[in-house]
């Protein structure tokens, strides 16, 4: 693995740590963590098309992956799609993929980006800051692991409300300093 690998999987990591788990942002995400259920692979994609293949092939190892070994994959791509747009627009052909591989009920894919940006929002606007990861970032969720944790958290619509409230009690310079300081790469 390459310093770059290290240092992207470090920053991934810490976010999770830091943002996802630490401020309880998703809050499903501790127990698949802390069992080393969440596979986070660094692609080496410069293009979409790269990308794309590389997603085709996470996709098919998680579905053939038993779901104790590993839960849900953080697909981190730091060489394609940096623009927010475009990213946004390989969410079209990311749900194209699932629907082609027959994995529509079983997989879907979340998106992260540094430069998240909700409809109808500022782009400073702290409630982006709920999908701001350190990379662009497509997230592969089992389905029947979100349908044990809304089974487990049953007001789970209301993460969406809390996260916000958790942001904007945070703030910019709160959620600034909570990533200060730099990751260990381990």
């Amino acid at each position: 693995m390459s310093d770059n690998h290290e240092t992207v999987i470090a920053a991934t990591r810490d976010w999770v740590e830091k943002a996802v788990i630490g401020l309880n942002l998703c809050p499903f995400a501790k127990s698949v963590y802390v069992k080393n259920q969440v596979r986070i692979q660094v692609s080496e994609a410069s293009d979409v098309r790269q990308l794309a293949e590389e997603l085709a092939a996470e996709l098919k190892l998680l579905a053939d992956t038993d779901p104790q070994e590993i839960d849900t994959t953080l697909l981190v791509h730091p060489g394609v799609l940096q623009r927010f747009l475009d990213f946004n627009e390989f969410l079209d052909i990311a749900d194209a993929m699932v629907a082609e591989l027959n994995l529509e009920g079983e997989i879907q894919v979340a998106s992260f980006h540094p430069k998240f940006q909700f409809e109808g929002t500022g782009i400073n606007d702290i409630e982006n800051y709920t999908n701001r990861s350190p990379y662009p970032t497509l997230h592969l969720i089992r389905e029947a692991s979100i349908d044990r944790a809304v089974e487990a958290f049953p007001e789970a619509e209301a993460i969406y409300e809390r996260n916000i409230e958790t942001l904007q009690t945070l703030g910019l310079a709160g959620w600034k300093a909570l990533f200060a300081s730099k990751p260990e790469q381990k």
